[in-house]
């Protein structure tokens, strides 16, 4: 998807610039693109525990006390998706209910949202999961 992004965009600066006829839709075909990009990528790094983090006052806990931060960090991030999920879900349910589309190629906004309430929903449970996994490993 980011290498149909990046040609998307070339052929559209190509278009504006020598032809004078951008693509129509270029940047809300890009918009959504990118969308997907990050909503579908947030499943894989939460089943890795890839999250950015920082650890400048915990990481001088007694390692005794490491595996239940972690699990009270996923259980903290599994609820914030959680919730972001369910928003993003009744977001997209109110932006079905009045057809929402984009401008230019009238694409349909609502599945977008869907798939990325979806992609948050099994980000929660992958993190929930992958912190229950190091817990019982420690």
């Amino acid at each position: 998807m980011l290498l149909a992004m990046m040609g998307l965009t070339v052929a559209d600066v190509l278009g504006r610039y020598l032809l004078g006829a951008p693509i129509t839709g270029a940047t809300e075909l890009t918009e959504m693109m990118l969308a997907a990009v990050i909503f579908l990528g947030l499943p894989a790094v939460s089943l890795d525990r890839d999250h950015v983090t920082v650890d400048i006052v915990t990481e001088h806990l007694p390692s005794r006390l490491q595996p239940w931060r972690e699990l009270l960090a996923a259980l903290v991030s599994a609820a914030m998706l959680s919730v972001v999920a369910w928003r993003i879900w009744v977001y997209a349910g109110q932006i079905a209910g009045y057809g929402g589309a984009t401008n230019s190629l009238r694409l349909p906004i609502a599945p977008l949202g869907y798939l990325a309430a979806t992609c948050c929903a099994i980000g929660a449970a992958f993190t929930l999961s992958a912190a229950l996994r190091g817990l019982r490993r420690k």
